[in-house]
C-alpha cells in the first residue's frame, strides 16, 4: 500500500501539491514535505490564469483572503507592447470575443462585417479587454461575471498554502538532502538522506526542487528535451520596484531589442523581469537596462536566472512524479508556470496510486503531460512566430528558425480561411490565439461560409447588441482601487 508521499521542495509548486493533497487524500496518509531554507526559490511566478481560481475553491480558499494575504491584483489579460509594431498594442483577454453564431465562431461574423466595411476593433467585442483599458473590475455586472485571474507575491502564496496545509497535518522537514536511496532491482526511490544525518522514507515521491530535479534528473536520470532552437531565451533577470498607481489590472509584455519585458503591478510593488537570450545581451548590460526602465525605486537587488527551455522526456518515472520546474519551462510569456503546477497537481490526483505502480496509469499521465506542455510551447511561440516588432539580430533569428509542423499548420490555416485549429482540451481557445494572431498582424485571406448565412442587417444589429451589452456591462464595474479597498 501507498501510504506516505513525501514531497521535495517547497516553494509555490511543493505547497500547492502539499495542499492539494491533504485537502484530498483519506486522512491517514502520511504526506511529508522537505526544504531547506538554505536553498532559495525562483519565486517570480506571480502572474496567473483564471483557472487558479478553481484551484482555490477546490482548496476552499475564500478570495478576499486569499487577496489579502498575497498582496494580490486583479488581472483581465496581457498587453502587448511592440510585438505587432514598434508603437503598437493589443490585448490578450480573459473572457470572450462576442458569442459563436449559426454554428462558428464570432471571429468569422466579425471578419465578414470587417470586410463589409464594419469597425475594425474586435476588443469592443470583450468585456475584460474594455475593462482593463478604463482600469475597472467587479467580479460580477447584470449580464454575467467577470473572467480573471491573479497578480500575487509567489513567496507569499506559498506561505499561505504552508499555513493551511500544515493545519491539517502536512509534516514539515527542515534540511538539505545529500542523498537519494533506491531500490535496487526497480530503481525506486525508498529514501532521503538529511544533511543532519536523519533519513525520510516513503513509498512515493513528488519532486519539487525546481531546475535542479534533485529526485526526477538526479537520481533517475530521466532526460531533459530542449527547445532552446524554437525558444532561444535563456536567462532572466527579475527585480522588484515601489508600486506605482494607478495599479492596472492587466500584465504588461514588453518587446525588447534581445527578448521582452514584464511588468506585474501588486498592491505593495510592481514586479518587473527582462526575459532575454545571452547570446545576444550581457548579463550585467540585461540588468542596466532592467534598472533603466522601471516606473518607481528597485526594493531589492537583481535576481538572476539561468533555464533552459523544453521538458522532461517523462514527468512520472518509476515512483517519482515531478512538477513545476522539475518537470519542465516554458517562459513566462503567457503566465504559464503557475497553471502548469496546477494541471499536474489535478492530473496526478485523478490518477494517484493506492497499490504499487500501474504502467498504464504512468503512460498516460505522462502522455497527458507532454501533450500540454507541447500545445503550450506552440501558443508562446506564435508570439515569436508573429513578431512585427523592431527589427534586431535576436529578432531575425527567431523568425528564420523553421516552426513545429503543428503550429505551422495553425498559423497556415488562419491566414488562408480564418479557421482556428484548436483542440477543445487546450488550455488556450480560438479567442487566445485570434488575439494574438490578429493582434500581431495576421489577417485572415478570407472566413467561414456559414457566416454569410446571417443577413447583413441582422448581422449589424447583433453586433450592435453586443457592443450595448459590454457598455452596460462597464457602466456597472468601479475602478480596481475602489475594488481593493473594499477587499482589503
Amino acid at each position: 500500500m501507498i501510504g506516505h508521499t513525501v514531497i521535495v521542495g517547497g516553494g509555490t509548486a511543493g505547497w500547492m501539491c502539499a495542499a492539494a493533497l491533504r485537502h484530498s487524500l483519506p486522512g491517514d496518509h502520511r504526506i511529508t514535505l522537505i526544504e531547506s531554507d538554505a536553498i532559495g526559490i525562483v519565486g517570480v511566478g506571480e502572474a496567473t490564469l483564471p483557472p487558479i481560481r478553481e484551484f482555490n475553491r477546490l482548496l476552499r480558499i475564500d478570495e478576499d483572503e486569499f487577496l489579502r494575504a498575497t498582496k494580490g491584483s486583479i488581472k483581465l489579460g496581457i498587453e502587448f507592447v511592440g510585438w505587432g509594431g514598434a508603437d503598437q498594442r493589443y490585448f490578450h483577454p480573459f473572457g470572450y470575443f462576442g458569442i459563436d453564431m449559426a454554428g462558428v465562431g464570432f471571429h468569422h461574423h466579425w471578419l465578414r462585417h470587417v470586410v463589409e466595411g464594419g469597425d475594425a476593433d474586435p476588443w469592443a467585442y470583450n468585456l475584460e479587454a474594455q475593462a482593463a483599458r478604463a482600469g475597472r473590475f467587479e467580479r460580477q455586472t447584470r449580464h454575467g461575471p467577470v473572467n480573471h485571474a491573479f497578480h500575487f507575491d509567489a513567496g507569499l502564496y506559498a506561505r499561505f498554502l504552508r499555513g493551511q496545509a500544515e493545519a491539517r497535518g502536512v509534516v514539515r522537514v527542515e534540511g538539505r538532502i545529500v542523498d537519494v536511496a533506491q531500490d535496487g532491482d526497480t530503481g525506486h526511490v525508498t529514501g532521503l538522506t538529511l544533511q543532519s544525518g536523519d533519513r525520510v522514507e516513503g513509498d512515493f515521491f513528488i519532486d519539487c526542487s525546481g531546475f535542479r530535479g534533485l529526485l526526477i534528473e538526479g537520481a533517475l536520470k530521466t532526460g531533459y528535451i530542449d527547445w532552446s532552437h524554437w525558444l532561444p531565451c535563456d536567462r532572466a533577470v527579475a527585480m522588484p520596484c515601489e508600486r506605482t498607481d494607478p495599479i492596472t489590472p492587466f500584465t504588461r509584455s514588453t518587446a525588447r531589442k534581445a527578448g521582452w519585458q514584464w511588468r506585474i503591478p501588486l498592491q505593495h510593488r510592481t514586479g518587473n523581469g527582462y526575459v532575454y537570450s545571452s547570446r545576444h545581451l550581457d548579463d550585467d548590460r540585461a540588468v542596466e537596462l532592467l534598472v533603466s526602465r522601471l516606473d518607481g525605486k528597485p526594493l531589492a537587488e537583481a535576481n538572476r536566472l539561468r533555464f533552459t527551455t523544453g521538458r522532461r522526456r517523462k514527468c512520472w518515472n518509476g515512483n517519482v512524479v515531478a512538477l513545476g520546474l522539475a518537470s519542465g519551462f516554458l517562459e513566462p510569456l503567457e503566465s504559464t508556470s503557475i497553471h502548469l503546477i496546477q494541471t499536474g497537481i489535478i492530473r496526478l490526483l485523478g490518477l494517484y496510486p493506492r497499490k504499487g505502480i500501474d504502467p498504464a496509469v504512468v503512460e498516460r499521465f505522462n502522455a497527458d503531460s507532454i501533450h500540454e506542455y507541447e500545445r503550450l510551447r506552440d501558443f508562446v511561440l506564435a508570439h515569436y512566430a508573429a513578431f512585427a516588432g523592431e527589427e534586431t539580430p535576436f529578432w531575425r533569428e527567431v523568425r528564420e528558425t523553421p516552426l513545429p509542423d503543428s503550429l505551422a499548420a495553425r498559423i497556415e490555416a488562419f491566414r488562408t480561411s480564418g479557421n482556428i485549429l484548436n483542440d477543445p482540451t487546450e488550455l488556450f481557445g480560438p479567442t487566445n490565439w485570434f488575439a494574438i494572431l490578429w493582434g500581431q498582424g495576421i489577417r485572415p485571406g478570407d472566413y467561414h461560409p456559414i457566416a454569410d448565412a446571417v443577413p447583413a442587417e441582422e448581422l449589424a444589429r447583433r453586433l450592435g447588441m453586443l457592443r450595448q451589452r459590454n457598455a452596460e456591462a462597464l457602466a456597472d464595474l468601479p475602478s480596481q482601487e475602489v475594488f481593493l479597498t473594499r477587499v482589503a
